[in-house]
């Protein structure tokens, strides 16, 4: 029998943060990146919250700010910074998604999960979380440990391709299958899955979970809300460009 499979977002759906900012930031404080990065950090981070800019345009300036100062670092500070964000936040997990999790493993399911944030910290934060396998950005090195500046593989723009090849190569099945997102990233597995969750979805995942009928969840500090039939009456604008 074909062993079933959940997947999961990392960032905003099981880390109540952001790991890749997280990263960037200890960096910073190293001095491994320099103090520029974290002003043009806490700045990136500034306009999300006073709706200067969407989540996506947030998560893309991460990004941008990350493989920027990356070129010519070492692999071991990467990794030495990795293992001290993740010790110090291993326990800001979600409610939701930390008890989902438990209850699948429980019922035998192969848990994966998939991050735009870099390798390095996603896999020294699944040391805490104990996912059966985990994905995230790869960045190249030249061989020596010092990275080069170029991006060998972004799961956030092949998350359904990436499942697909992970499905077919571990023989499991999509029968009733989860999957666990908060951004249009997740779209592409959360449609392959059995039990699509938008969990806390932004507002263009909102938009699809609604057309599909898919579940929508929100936590809110100690709350949690199944949206269910629930309108949403009114949403944050867009700047003008």
């Amino acid at each position: 029998m074909k062993k079933k499979l959940a997947i999961f977002d990392i960032d905003g759906t099981v880390f109540r943060k952001n790991l890749h900012f997280e990263l960037i930031d200890e960096l910073s404080w190293r001095k491994i990146f320099s103090k520029r990065a974290r002003s043009v950090l806490v700045r990136a981070y500034a306009d999300w919250l006073e709706h200067r800019g969407t989540y996506e345009d947030y998560r893309r300036k991460i990004v941008r700010i990350y493989e920027k100062e990356l070129k010519g670092c070492s692999q071991k500070d990467v990794v030495g910074a990795s293992k001290k964000v993740a010790d110090f936040n291993k326990d800001r997990t979600y409610i939701f998604t930390r008890d989902l999790v438990k209850k699948l493993r429980k019922e035998n399911y192969m848990i994966i999960a998939i991050s735009g944030s870099p390798i390095e910290i996603v896999k020294e934060y699944n040391k805490y979380l104990k996912f059966d396998e985990v994905f995230g950005s790869v960045y190249e090195t030249d061989g020596k440990g010092t990275y080069t500046g170029e991006t060998i593989f972004e799961p956030v723009k092949h998350k359904g391709h990436l499942v697909g090849q992970y499905i077919s190569e571990k023989g499991l099945t999509l029968e009733d299958s989860y999957g666990v997102g908060d951004t249009e990233s997740d779209v592409g597995f959360l449609k392959m899955v059995a039990r699509p969750i938008a969990f806390n979805p932004n507002l263009n995942l909102e938009r699809v979970a609604r057309r599909n009928g898919w579940k929508i969840i929100v936590e809110k500090k100690d709350v949690i809300y199944d949206i269910g039939n629930f309108k949403i009456i009114g949403s944050v604008p867009s700047p003008a460009k």
